[in-house]
């Protein structure tokens, strides 16, 4: 996945992350992914994903969300767009995703914090493994 990955889960910041991302990308003449991961519980045996049921309606919600949220994004940016906007949706490992994602990208970009987690906590245990562990440059983006 060249060019920049944005992980987005429907949170505000998340929001704030791919607004930012959608500017850069459009700055930069480049290719956008959005990446939006169902999170999966892991196997106590093996720690691959479990698959439940309804994850297939989830990840068809998920990437329904994320189409839109990619449009209300574009709107915002007139005529200065990314080169392209791929979105993707699927159920696993947040971290490890956007971690895997990194390898082949030029820049991440995640929000300060998710959905999930404590409010206290002033960076979301995601950005930080992201920040952490990434082969690509990260941005963490803050709330407004």
């Amino acid at each position: 996945m060249p060019g920049i990955v944005v992980g987005i889960d429907g949170s505000d910041d998340a929001h704030h992350a791919l607004n930012w991302a959608m500017r850069e990308a459009a700055a930069r003449h480049t290719t956008l992914t959005v990446l939006t991961i169902i999170p999966a519980m892991a196997s106590p045996w093996t720690g691959n994903p479990l698959t439940v049921p309804d994850a297939a309606e989830a990840v068809q919600h998920a990437r329904q969300a994320a189409d839109e949220a990619v449009a209300a994004a574009a709107a915002q940016l007139g005529d200065a767009q990314p080169e392209s906007v791929t979105v993707r949706a699927h159920t696993g490992f947040p971290t490890k995703t956007l971690i895997e994602a990194s390898h082949g990208a030029d820049l991440v970009v995640v929000g300060r914090r998710g959905g999930g987690g404590f409010a206290s906590l002033l960076l979301g245990s995601t950005s930080s493994q992201v920040a952490q562990h990434s082969a690509c440059p990260v941005v963490i983006v803050p709330s407004v």
